[in-house]
């Protein structure tokens, strides 16, 4: 459109079977700085239009003659709109005939925006065709529009069900990718600075500088994700205090290369949220394209400031000072959003926007405007719901700040529960004896592995206690009830409690009614499940309580295995409970206890996985230590429940 409010560069097509009316019709358009494509019939403008539809370059408006010789009109223009490709054509009829009220609405009524009676005034024509054109941008600008929210609003839905900080940075950087049509990477700062990031491309999630556990050494390497976390670090400690939504861009000589392609060096794109606490930075990141970032205005042309001036970065302004470039902004440019308000107001540092709108281009630093914004065409062939609507700069701030915003209060919670996962651990790691801690146990070998729950997962009361009384080597492997960083505390009680009880009491049967006792005293809405086993090393005799666990697994060096019948109410019942079991063991035995996380698997039958149990036990190695490792390599992987195993073999 020129500064008369006129459109330029715009494609009419004609449809007219007498030659002189096109002309004459071709000759006001082009003055008035139209394209024409001028066409005799029906379906000669049917072939025109597909041909154009697979170049890709379908016209923005359409004149047609009411009476072509090969079909009225109406019906060309029905025909037209019944194509999903071209159903956003704009269609304006028009005859030389004098035409009653009735033809007018059977034009309308197949479809057509306007009708046009020629001979007509130039002005009138050009108006027509404006108005046409005008009502499809604008209709365009709406549907995608549309689609962007949809894009958005599904790129919420995803973060806000993340279980874990990897899953929320990959749905923000999947989601981003998909709201701008390019690569992305989301980068979390916890409150203590620690990063974790996700990719839209097929990278290695980043959960602190270290590659993550099992991480195969063909993906790529996660260099560039390191470097730019510190950057992304410093800039968030920069922060500290604000609250809100900021924007800016990092030239490439500062950013590290590589980053979004192999091997290209690229501007960085930065959206930075943070939370009203100030806890929580999100950091989404993105490449500029070089065409979308304008060349710096020298001092004197600088607007001055009108509003409130966010503070560009201070450690970005000291490197961007001592390296500018031609045709890279040296100062960054703030998108401030506040984060409390229902109506966004953004303000950059060389002047205020007066309104939110999301397909308005912004204007840039020193009032210089944006790239503008890349042409919808809904004429074309119809996109899938999931792909990206293209156009990185297509003022798509405003969507980027929401979904930030949205990804940062989404990562407070999870970033409080990997806190009290990581306490919950650190606990119960701290009163749980390592395998190398294991207090002397004469007479028998003794293995305990312990594997904490996936990262997904929350932490879990599982515990094992090896110890040696009176009568021989007491151990015991159980679990309490329930997932919580509670959980662990009453494992610890209870372990403490079994130390301290059989100091002077070694019957398991005893020993499994006192820590009944204890749990119904000081913790009545808890249960627990042990399994205690007595073992004299110099007979081989053993005594067995079960209380709601797992019963243990007698494994044979020979081959074959077989569950000791050993049974009890759960701990923290008060329900009276029976005799223990006794057993004889021989050096050719190996005695296993495990707790439930193990082998439980959702959708399959306990009593199907304890079968499955036996038999890997029976065709392990022989060996305390092959023994456990088997069943781990086994059963362990991908599990949602802590694992404690013991297994116990005389000699």
């Amino acid at each position: 459109m020129d500064g008369f409010g006129k459109q330029s560069g715009t494609t009419v097509m004609v449809v007219d079977d007498v030659s002189t009316n096109r002309f004459a019709m071709g000759a006001v358009l082009r003055r008035a700085g139209h394209d024409v494509v001028p066409v005799a019939s029906a379906g000669e403008a049917l072939n025109e239009l597909d041909i154009r539809l697979r170049a890709g370059a379908l016209p923005d408006v359409a004149l047609v003659d009411v009476g072509l010789p090969d079909m009225s009109g109406f019906e060309l223009c029905r025909l037209v709109k019944a194509r999903p490709s071209m159903a956003a054509l704009p269609v304006v009829h028009f005859s030389a005939m004098a035409v009653d009220p009735g033809d007018r609405c059977r034009g309308l009524d197949a479809g057509a925006d306007a009708y046009l009676t020629v001979p007509a005034e130039p002005s009138e024509i050009e108006a027509v065709v404006r108005a046409a054109v005008r009502g499809a941008r604008r209709r365009s600008a709406a549907e995608v529009l549309a689609h962007r929210l949809t894009l958005l609003s599904e790129a919420i839905v995803t973060v806000q069900t993340a279980r874990c900080l990897g899953e929320l940075a990959d749905a923000a950087a999947a989601g981003t990718a998909r709201l701008t049509g390019t690569p992305a990477v989301v980068f979390v700062i916890g409150p203590g600075g620690e990063p974790h990031w996700g990719s839209s491309l097929r990278l290695p999630r980043g959960d602190g500088f270290a590659r993550p556990a099992g991480t195969p050494t063909a993906l790529p390497d996660t260099a560039p994700q390191v470097a730019a976390a510190r950057l992304i670090t410093r800039i968030a400690e920069g922060r500290t205090g604000r609250t809100g939504v900021h924007s800016t861009t990092v030239p490439a000589s500062l950013w590290p290369a590589g980053f979004f392609r192999p091997g290209v060096r690229e501007d960085a794109r930065l959206v930075l949220a943070f939370t009203e606490e100030g806890r929580t930075s999100v950091c989404v990141a993105m490449p500029v394209p070089p065409a979308a970032v304008p060349l710096p205005a020298p001092p004197s042309a600088r607007r001055p400031q009108t509003g409130p001036r966010t503070e560009p970065i201070a450690a970005y302004d000291r490197l961007a000072s001592r390296a500018p470039q031609a045709g890279v902004l040296a100062e960054p440019i703030p998108v401030y959003v506040p984060f409390a308000a229902h109506r966004p107001g953004p303000e950059l540092l060389a002047e205020p926007m007066p309104a939110y709108d999301p397909l308005t281009p912004r204007r840039r630093h020193n009032g210089v405007p944006a790239a503008p914004m890349p042409a919808y065409d809904p004429l074309a062939a119809r996109r899938p719901p999931t792909a990206p609507v293209p156009g990185p700069d297509s003022g798509d701030d405003a969507l980027l700040a929401r979904l930030a915003q949205a990804t940062a209060l989404a990562a407070e919670p999870l970033l409080m529960y990997q806190a009290e996962r990581q306490i919950a651990l650190t606990l119960q790691h701290s009163f749980l004896p390592q395998p190398y801690r294991l207090p002397a146990l004469p007479g028998v070998k003794v293995v305990v592995r312990y594997v904490p729950a996936s990262r997904q997962a929350e932490i879990g009361g599982d515990f094992y206690a090896a110890l040696r009384t009176r009568e021989g080597v007491l151990t015991a492997v159980g679990d309490v009830v329930g997932h919580s960083l509670d959980a662990a505390t009453v494992m610890v009680e209870i372990r403490h409690a079994l130390r301290a009880y059989c100091v002077e009491e070694s019957d398991p049967g005893v020993l499994a009614g006192r820590l009944d006792r204890m749990l119904v005293h000081y913790h009545p809405d808890v249960t627990a499940t042990v399994c205690l086993t007595l073992v004299d090393p110099g007979t081989g005799r053993g005594r067995i309580a079960n209380a709601g666990h797992i019963p243990p697994l007698v494994v044979r060096d020979g081959g074959g295995a077989e569950y000791v019948p050993v049974d009890g109410p759960l701990l923290g019942l008060g329900l009276r409970r029976p005799k223990p079991t006794e057993l004889v063991l021989t050096p050719a035995d190996r005695l296993l206890m495990v707790t439930d996380g193990l082998i439980e698997s959702r959708g399959i039958d306990l009593d199907v996985s304890l079968k499955q149990l036996r038999t890997a036990a029976a065709d392990a190695p022989p060996g305390v230590d092959a023994l456990c490792d088997t069943l781990l390599d086994h059963f362990g992987r991908d599990h949602e429940d802590d694992i404690a195993m013991l297994a116990l073999r005389l000699g």
